[in-house]
C-alpha cells in the first residue's frame, strides 16, 4: 500500500461495516480532493469517531456534535438517499 496521505485515508475509511466503508469512502474519493483544507481536516477527524456513533449519524439516528461534521453527513446522506 502507498504512504501517501490519501492511502492513510483509504485505510481509514475501512470500518467495522461495508456500508460505513462504502459511504465514507465515497466522500474520500468523490468530494476529499475539491474540499477545502478545514473540510478536509473535518473529516479527517470524524473518521477517529466509533463506528456505532458514526452508524447512528449517518442514518439519522443522532446528530454529531459538529456543524462541519454534520456538513459532511448530510452531502452523504443526500447522495445516497439515507
Amino acid at each position: 500500500m502507498s504512504n501517501t496521505p490519501l492511502a492513510r485515508l483509504r485505510w481509514r475509511c475501512r470500518r467495522g461495516t461495508k456500508e460505513l466503508d462504502a459511504l465514507y469512502g465515497w466522500w474520500l474519493e468523490n468530494r476529499y480532493p475539491d474540499a477545502d483544507a478545514d473540510t478536509q481536516q473535518a473529516f479527517e477527524e470524524l473518521l477517529d469517531v466509533q463506528d456505532p456513533d458514526l452508524w447512528d449519524w449517518t442514518i439519522g439516528r443522532g446528530e454529531a456534535p459538529r456543524a462541519d461534521w454534520r456538513a459532511i453527513i448530510d452531502v452523504i446522506r443526500a447522495q445516497h438517499r439515507l
